[in-house]
């Protein structure tokens, strides 16, 4: 067989980030693109998936129909109240925070 070179079989690598509950999650375990209901879970999810260098911002905003802004809102609630800030029956609650705090500073 000299002379001859071997075919090369192209090696699939599963690229896996570590998700919001602890356990490893890949581009299969995230939300579908078609999803409309985001539950705090699945929001944890894409922001883990972004955090982790499994795919960009620009690419999850495409895929899932995001705004930045809608993205970031996401990043920010999560850094800021952790993950149950992502419940959406606590965004009011935090949002009102937040501005009476921007309100409070220009006392």
């Amino acid at each position: 067989m000299s002379g001859q070179t071997a075919a090369k079989t192209p090696t699939i690598v599963k690229r896996q980030v570590t998700g919001p509950n602890g356990t490893p999650i890949g581009l299969d375990d995230l939300p579908p693109p078609e999803t409309t209901r985001w539950v705090m879970r699945r929001k944890a999810e894409v922001v883990s998936a972004v955090r982790g260098g499994l795919l960009t911002v620009e690419e999850a905003c495409a895929r899932w129909n995001l705004s930045l802004e809608e993205y970031e809102s996401w990043q920010r609630l999560i850094d800021r109240y952790g993950v149950r800030g992502l419940r959406a029956t606590r965004l009011q609650q935090y949002r009102g925070a937040d501005r009476r705090s921007v309100s409070n500073d220009r006392r």
